[in-house]
């Protein structure tokens, strides 16, 4: 829901409510840009960012979920820069695909290890 009175989010694709009936959670950890076989962590925030969307697609599928499912994430950065909002955002929105969750950005000062720069955790309502 973008209700007239709040400022109108669905313009920058997310929503300012979202609403989940009588419906099993789950509740996704905080994704980073580790891999499932390890290795390196990428270095710019935008390969970061596209390892994490990975990392939630993986989730979703797991769960047998898709993006229409995540009811609300929040995306912890530790650059909150506009050209670094629009950096996460970006990859954010494609993987979103058109549904709009209620999103929180938040600004850190460090999170698992010194050299992540993106964290994204999910509220999902689970099917079955």
């Amino acid at each position: 829901m973008n209700p007239a009175t709040l400022p109108d989010a669905g313009e920058v694709g997310y929503s300012q409510i979202s609403v989940a009936g009588p419906v099993r959670l789950a509740f996704v950890s905080g994704q980073v840009a580790w891999r499932a076989e390890g290795g390196a962590v990428p270095g710019s925030l935008a390969e970061q960012a596209a390892v994490v969307v990975e990392n939630l697609r993986h989730a979703l599928d797991a769960l047998g979920a898709a993006p229409d499912d995540i009811v609300q994430m929040r995306v912890y950065l530790t650059d909150v820069r506009p050209q670094a909002q629009e950096i996460a955002m970006t990859e954010i929105m494609r993987f979103l695909g058109g549904a709009q969750p209620s999103l929180t950005g938040i600004g850190v000062t460090a999170l698992a290890a010194p050299d992540l720069q993106i964290e994204i955790e999910m509220v999902v309502q689970a099917p079955g």
